[in-house]
């Protein structure tokens, strides 16, 4: 699966947003559920629960491991940054008909849009983004020079 697309949306006056069908059926399972995550400041992923929950469980149980063998000894405070970071990075949700997706409350103020306001819906390969169109815009002058390279690298 290699998802892809970009599509202007509108935030409703409930803070749902409508997804394209397509990338809507490629992330959420049988029960419209899917993972909705912080990832940079004005934007959110949307994950299969399933593929989510295979690398958080990776990541935790590496984390685990190295601190019952005593190598974080001295980090605690670290682990205590990313516990706070892990416990507010994410959230389960469903999706409703018509693909519409139910911005979590804790999660409107990551984004900085709101109602009546437009996003950016991006197919981002492994997952789903919905980009603040400013923040999205940047991404765009910032990495767009660097397309060729970074695709001649990974198709190489």
């Amino acid at each position: 699966m290699f998802l892809a697309g970009e599509h202007k949306r509108t935030i409703d006056e409930r803070f749902r947003v409508s997804l394209p069908p397509e990338l809507a059926s490629a992330i959420c399972d049988d029960d419209g559920q899917l993972i909705v995550a912080k990832e940079r400041t004005g934007c959110l992923s949307l994950w299969r629960s399933d593929e989510w929950q295979k690398r958080l469980d990776s990541g935790v149980g590496l984390l685990t491991a190295k601190m019952e063998s005593g190598r974080m000894e001295g980090r605690w405070s670290d682990v205590q940054r990313l516990g706070r970071l892990l416990s507010t990075r994410h959230q389960s949700v469903t999706l409703a008909k018509r693909s519409r997706l139910l911005i979590p409350e804790s999660f409107r103020a990551f984004l900085d849009v709101g109602a009546g306001q437009d996003v950016v819906i991006v197919g981002a390969a492994v997952c789903v983004e919905i980009w603040h169109p400013d923040h999205w815009l940047d991404v765009l002058k910032a990495e767009m020079p660097g397309f060729g390279e970074l695709f001649k690298t990974l198709t190489e």
